[in-house]
């Protein structure tokens, strides 16, 4: 089901064609996460570099509130998604998305997309466009 809201999100670009699946998880090639937090009721999807990890002071200075990571089940539920298959798309819930600066080194990026075994290949900025993001930030280390 996860794979397939995120493919019915990229209809409205025509890109629904460009998610890819792989036949074992395509985790290791992947340089965008998404991590799922909440601070109250307040939950929230940042995407960041793969190599990248966050900052808790930064993120509590960027976000006004100490974020906490969400559990595996909590994931799903305001997701859609499992963890390995997390990406912006395609969400259960409308989480606020955010974008970490550290994506912005690379010319193109590879999310999940929904599954374990699947990603695509978008720059930054459609990464940005196609996620619905609310802002660029950083909070991750550097």
């Amino acid at each position: 089901m996860s794979l397939e809201s995120v493919r019915t999100h990229f209809t409205q670009w025509n890109r629904e064609n460009d998610v890819t699946e792989f036949e074992t998880s395509s985790a290791t090639v992947r340089i965008a996460k998404s991590l799922s937090f909440r601070g109250g009721d307040q939950v929230i999807l940042i995407v960041a570099a793969g190599d990248a990890k966050i900052d808790n002071k930064k993120s509590r200075q960027t976000f006004g509130f100490k974020a906490r990571m969400l559990s595996p089940n909590e994931v799903l539920e305001q997701t859609g998604h499992e963890i390995g298959g997390v990406c912006p798309f395609g969400l259960a819930h409308d989480p606020e998305v955010y974008l970490d600066v550290s994506l912005k080194r690379f010319q193109t990026v590879f999310p999940a997309c929904g599954s374990r075994n699947s990603a695509i290949e978008l720059t930054p900025k459609e990464l940005s466009e196609f996620s619905f993001s609310k802002a660029w930030i950083d909070v991750c280390k550097d």
